[in-house]
């Protein structure tokens, strides 16, 4: 069920941009729904996990440790790049370096299920760095763009501690005491992740529609390079490390694949509709990336 629904996502969310670009109008005062949304598939991605996944992480600290190491300091560091290479004004380099600088995508835990990859890694690396990205994504925003624009870094932390970590926290004691009721409800949390997740890119596109034509392009090429350089780095640094194919394609995975949800609400809260224009961006092509590496990865385990 979570595979089947997840394999529609790219699709749902190219027609929701599409159709937000063409009628804008028809979303743009749901701006105020994009953090409530995001709660919401946070909640659901709480109600998936349970302290065995964090348990996990200490069977398999050396990974779980590169993992992380690298999702904080690939992505940020290579959006910022980036962003310089290719001359991207101030908002699309805030909006650039902030979906560098979030935690692990829950789809990127489908994904690695797809690619023949290692699951339980893949879940607890998510979890683990949606947990430390409460207080990193502040700090290497702070960090990296700090004298490009004034950083709220204590209200962003505060924003991150409710839209994150409360709702996952909630999510994962919910299932711990009442785990045969989350049961009934469990293959229903993927498709309330999904539609809320392309429900939150319709807004933002609606919002930014009449930017597109003037910024599309070289955001397409930005995004598609930050991606790529994820997933490559992601999987050579952990080839290098001398850790086997199967985790090198999880954590490549998971480094290449962003909260970009989590991004565009940041940029909404604290920044501009503009600056949310490469998240939302992120979120399509992430996906579509994704399904096409599994498909190479899960064909290569079969020959």
């Amino acid at each position: 069920m979570l595979v089947n629904v997840n394999r529609f996502f790219p699709l749902l969310a190219l027609i929701g941009a599409v159709t937000a670009y063409l009628m804008p109008s028809w979303f743009t005062e749901l701006k105020s729904a994009i953090v409530p949304l995001l709660v919401i598939i946070m909640l659901s991605m709480g109600l998936t996990l349970d302290l065995q996944n964090f348990a996990n992480a200490f069977k398999q600290k050396r990974a779980v440790l590169t993992g992380l190491v690298l999702q904080f300091s690939v992505m940020p560091l290579s959006a910022l790049l980036i962003s310089q290479l290719l001359g991207l004004d101030r908002e699309l380099t805030i909006g650039m370096v902030l979906v560098g600088s979030v935690a692990g995508g829950t789809a990127s835990n489908v994904v690695c299920y797809l690619a023949k990859g290692d699951v339980a890694l893949s879940i607890t690396m998510t979890a683990l760095s949606t947990l430390a990205g409460v207080v990193l994504t502040p700090l290497i925003i702070k960090l990296l763009i700090g004298e490009m624009i004034d950083i709220p870094f204590a209200d962003m932390l505060l924003s991150l501690v409710k839209i994150v970590l409360f709702p996952v926290s909630a999510g994962v004691i919910i299932n711990h005491f009442f785990k045969s009721l989350v049961a009934k409800v469990a293959l229903a949390l993927p498709l309330i992740s999904i539609l809320a997740i392309v429900m939150a890119i319709t807004i933002i596109v609606a919002l930014n529609a009449n930017q597109f034509d003037k910024v599309g392009p070289i955001i397409l090429l930005a995004v598609f390079l930050h991606n790529g350089l994820g997933l490559a780095l992601g999987y050579f640094c952990c080839r290098l490390l001398g850790f086997n194919h199967t985790v090198c394609k999880t954590i490549s995975i998971e480094v290449g694949l962003q909260n970009s949800g989590l991004a565009t609400a940041l940029c909404i809260k604290f920044f501009s509709p503009i600056s949310a224009i490469p998240s939302a961006i992120f979120s399509i092509w992430h996906n579509l990336s994704g399904a096409i590496l599994a498909g190479y990865w899960a064909r290569e385990a079969q020959d």
